[in-house]
C-alpha cells in the first residue's frame, strides 16, 4: 500500500510518499497538520502533533527530497539541499531523523518556501498495490 500526502506552502503544492515505518503512519494517522515553517538552510522544518523518538530508518545524512520526522524538535523535515552543517555535497540535518517518505518531483520548489509561512499536509491517495 502507498500512502500519499499533499503538502501545500506559499503557493506551492507537492506530493510526496509516505514510507512503510511506524514513524511515517503516526504522521498518516496526525493528518491533516496546519503549521508554520522554519528554513534552515535548504531544509523546511514545523512542528507536528507527533511524539516519537528515534527508529530503524534514523540517518544522520540524508537524500535530496527525503522527508525527515525530528524528534527532538518534534518536527517535520522536508531536504532539498545542504544546511548550514552540511560538508561537500551532503544534507545534513541537525541531528539524526527518521526518514518517513519522499518528496514527488522536483523537491527544490521548496526554495520558494519563507519562515513564518503557513504549511499544510493533508491525505492524498492510497494506492493498494
Amino acid at each position: 500500500m502507498e500512502r500519499r500526502i499533499i503538502i501545500e506552502a506559499g503557493g506551492i503544492t507537492s506530493e510526496a510518499i509516505l514510507a512503510e515505518s511506524e514513524t511515517a503512519k503516526a504522521i498518516w494517522d496526525s493528518l491533516p497538520i496546519e503549521s508554520t515553517c522554519n528554513i534552515w538552510g535548504d531544509e523546511v522544518y514545523f512542528s507536528i502533533p507527533v511524539s516519537l523518538s528515534l527508529d530503524e530508518t534514523a540517518k544522520e545524512i540524508v537524500d535530496m527530497g527525503d522527508l525527515g520526522y525530528w524528534p527532538t524538535g518534534k518536527a517535520l523535515c522536508i531536504f532539498f539541499g545542504p544546511t548550514p552543517i552540511s560538508e561537500g555535497g551532503e544534507i545534513r540535518p541537525a541531528s539524526a531523523v527518521n526518514i518517513v517518505g519522499k518528496i514527488i518531483g522536483n523537491p527544490k520548489t521548496f526554495k520558494k518556501v519563507s519562515s513564518g509561512i503557513k504549511i499544510q499536509v493533508k491525505k492524498g491517495q492510497i494506492i493498494e498495490e
